[in-house]
């Protein structure tokens, strides 16, 4: 079963860095676009960035402050954050989509989560 796990979160001061990974297993044939988002509390989750082959798009919010990368031989995506802020602090999720077994058809991934919290 293709599942996706987030690592990486945790608690920093505002101005420093955390580096998000997120590993994709199980029974892989291919995996397309895969992206990042976030939660806040009383927030509607929103998307961070996406990388798609060579290409990366970024939320305005994340733009020249983060950095979306992946591993393809490794079936890792990685996000490294700099220059973090409070406003920063949510729950991140990594999203792919996946052609896994056992019918192979892409179908849309979520991971569990990771707590990323900025303090000032």
């Amino acid at each position: 079963q293709v599942q996706l796990m987030e690592s990486g979160g945790g608690l920093v001061q505002a101005g420093g860095s955390l580096r998000l990974s997120c590993v994709a297993s199980g029974t892989i044939r291919g995996i397309s676009d895969v992206g990042w988002y976030r939660e806040a509390p009383g927030k509607p989750r929103e998307w961070v960035a996406t990388i798609s082959g060579g290409n990366t798009d970024y939320a305005g919010s994340a733009e020249h402050r983060f950095t979306i990368s992946k591993d393809n031989v490794k079936k890792m995506v990685y996000l490294q954050m700099n220059n973090l802020k409070p406003e920063d602090t949510a729950v991140y999720y990594c999203n792919a989509v996946i052609s896994g077994s056992p019918d192979w058809r892409f179908r849309n991934y979520w991971g569990q989560g990771t707590q990323v919290t900025v303090t000032s």
